[in-house]
């Protein structure tokens, strides 16, 4: 396929850690700069040997990712190495050549079942020899004639002139109809970033080679690239922010027996979480233990987890990190807590208000860059209350553990006084909140009753949290680790929004979605209505001419190429592919429609269906694209998704890079499509 990138890596986020630091450290750190990573992304000339006298000049050129390879073969259009890999396997008995049977053998290997007379059309096409077998040049002609694409020909096409290329003025129309900002100066650079041939780059002209390596770059994706930035303003208080956040963040499992363990937390930090979970408990020798009490859950050391988080804290993401602390230690454990904390974290961790005193309003990511909070009980000076002596265990009663035989605890000042700006209370209702409300409290929700409260109360809920911070858990009974849809918390404004990043699914896919955005950050600022105490925001019932900018979204699914197989066991198995795609938003907003579905062929499945959906808040809704293997007996099988906002989507003609279930990059399968918007 023109211009596809090779599976080099597939990096779930985070499973290996040096993998996810390096690609960091490649983005982040200026490897880009780097002579040797220079030359590599320029590309270079490289001998391919395979056996016997089988040697072949290959231009290979590290794409902008860090982690694919673009192969190109001598006078050729490129090709894709995972065709190659397959290719490879076909060949039995390793003589270089592939015969018609081995050619059916490859075709069921890329997923696609192809008519017999068709593919014997291609192979005695390709067979000049007439040997009855493919060879050297042949396998390579046979495999663009396989893998061509004639939706992005016919797009180039339709902006030729009189020339096989287009000119600056023509990629200029093009631009234009992609909704892009369009100069001299921008088509100048996407020839000379996408040119395949020295000679065009020198003329100012693109080859059709060239066009369709920049409709698969990230430059042609749907998703924004200037979005992979941060771009939001970052000056705001705390509580104007959505803020990523998980859910026990110790556990690697499910919620009664699975392991607990530091990595969880390295995994997290790595896919931007800003707001982590520490259940702490008893421990031996002296030394409290994280781990989810009465329960079979294995114990890790506090000291441990701190030293993590200080390790990785800001390796992903500048912004601050949150701690939340359910304490459930006496009065020594709490102090060697608060020492661990004090002695492992330095300077990072905020110890005293930024300027010396209680603040009005809770300070912006931007003054908290590379600092720790604490959340958790505090002390008054007055002395401590009956709710602040209860063991710190509010989330443990709304998440309905049982028979728990609670004792009282005094808090001790040395760990108390670490809480700063993020005091754990107890939220009665909006009246009482309201008659003392200040921005340094946070309260905590299950599930339910922050449902409750938004179907009741939204827009009341809405002003609450542009003051203080709101975390939403899910219940207890979820112990296996499932997760409720954060969307519906979202829209009430809230915060912290605790998932469980060890399981995978749409929850996850929304979670990850949303926080793509801000050069994942972990912090993406609220829309204006939601930072607004003046504005009666209801996400229930959003009202029409209230500053909302209703859309209509349009989306063309056109093609999808190189899907894999669902059931790699079955070697004839071939998938029927549909698309699916799933808007979450107000309850208004909420909808999913789907194409048809293709008989037997993963490998370039044409639908060119059209979905309409009509967005009443688009700054709160996220686009779920989905491709599933259709199956009339039971229900469809999962094939890979995509999640992105709506504010992130880019018109025009894009590719979407589908992703895993536990959302690694499934490279090199697309989807191509066509997005228009407008106000309605």
């Amino acid at each position: 396929m023109i211009g596809t990138r090779s599976r080099a890596s597939e990096l779930p986020e985070p499973e290996t850690n040096h993998e996810k630091l390096a690609l960091k450290a490649f983005k982040k750190v200026g490897l880009h700069d780097d002579e040797d990573v220079k030359f590599m992304l320029k590309g270079s000339k490289l001998k391919k040997v395979k056996s016997g006298t089988w040697k072949k000049n290959r231009w290979l050129k590290l794409q902008e990712d860090g982690l694919s390879i673009w192969c190109e073969s001598r006078n050729k259009a490129p090709t894709s190495t995972l065709i190659h890999q397959h290719l490879e396997k076909a060949d039995k008995n390793n003589d270089n050549k592939i015969s018609f049977k081995e050619v059916k053998n490859l075709l069921m290997m890329i997923n696609l079942k192809v008519d017999d007379d068709y593919i014997d059309s291609l192979f005695q096409r390709c067979d000049k020899s007439k040997t009855n077998k493919l060879e050297e040049q042949e396998i390579e002609e046979f495999c663009n004639l396989l893998m061509q694409r004639p939706e992005l020909e016919e797009i180039f096409q339709r902006y030729l002139g009189k020339e096989q290329w287009l000119t600056v003025g023509e990629m200029e129309n093009f631009l234009k109809e992609q909704k892009e900002m369009v100069t001299k100066e921008i088509c100048l650079s996407i020839m000379q970033k996408y040119g395949l041939n020295d000679n065009a780059k020198q003329n100012q002209l693109l080859t059709q080679d060239g066009f369709m390596m920049y409709l698969l770059s990230p430059d042609g994706d749907v998703f924004n690239s200037s979005h992979d930035q941060v771009f939001q303003d970052m000056t705001q208080p705390l509580s104007h922010y959505f803020i990523s956040t998980s859910h026990n963040t110790y556990l690697m499992e499910d919620q009664l027996g699975g392991p607990s363990s530091t990595e969880a937390y390295i995994r997290a930090l790595l896919r931007g979480c800003r707001c982590v979970e520490l259940d702490c408990w008893e421990g031996p020798n002296g030394e409290p233990i994280i781990y989810h009490g009465y329960t079979l859950t294995s114990k890790i050391l506090f000291k441990d987890v701190i030293t993590t988080i200080r390790d990785y804290a800001f390796t992903v993401s500048l912004y601050p990190v949150i701690l939340s602390l359910e304490n459930h230690c006496g009065v020594e454990q709490q102090i060697v807590m608060a020492q661990h904390l004090k002695e492992i974290l330095g300077d990072m961790l905020v110890t005293a208000p930024i300027d010396g005193k209680v603040p009005n309003e809770l300070p912006s990511p931007e003054k908290l860059k590379r600092k720790i909070l604490i959340k958790g009980k505090k002390l008054q000076s007055c002395g401590p209350t009956s709710d602040q002596l209860e063991e710190t265990a509010d989330e443990y009663e709304e998440e309905n553990v049982k028979n728990e035989k609670k004792s009282k605890k005094k808090l001790t000042s040395e760990l108390s006084d670490l809480v700063i700006y993020c005091q754990s209370t107890h939220f009665h209702s909006f009246d009482q909140t309201w008659s003392r409300q200040t921005a340094h409290e946070t309260s905590s929700f299950a599930e339910t009753k922050a449902k409750k409260l938004i179907a009741e109360n939204g827009s009341t809920f809405i002003i609450h949290n542009t003051l203080q911070l709101s975390k939403v858990y899910p219940l207890g009974s979820r112990v296996d680790s499932s997760n409720f849809n954060p969307q519906e918390m979202w829209n009430g404004g809230c915060q912290l929004v605790a998932l469980n990043f060890q399981k995978p699914g749409m929850e996850m896919d929304l979670n990850k979605g949303k926080f793509r955005q801000n050069g994942r950050s972990g912090y993406i600022l609220k829309p204006s209505f939601m930072r607004d105490r003046s504005i009666q925001f209801d996400p229930s019932r959003p009202v029409p001419g209230s500053g909302l900018n209703r859309k209509q979204l349009t989306i063309n699914i056109i093609t999808a190429q190189q899907l894999p197989k669902v059931n790699k066991d079955k070697k004839n198995s071939i998938v029927d592919p549909l698309v699916r795609v799933e808007v979450y938003g107000v309850p208004d907003d909420n909808a999913t429609q789907k194409t048809s579905h293709i008989e037997n062929n993963g490998f370039n499945p044409v639908w060119n269906e059209v979905l309409r959906f009509t967005i009443s808040v688009p700054e709160l809704a996220l686009i779920r694209f989905v491709v599933e293997d259709y199956d009339a007996t039971t229900s469809n099988d999962f094939i890979g998704q995509f999640t992105l906002p709506f504010t992130s989507v880019k018109e025009g003609y894009r590719h979407i890079h589908l992703l895993s279930r536990d959302a690694a990059p499934l490279s090199p399968a697309t989807l191509f499509v066509r997005l228009k918007i407008k106000n309605v």
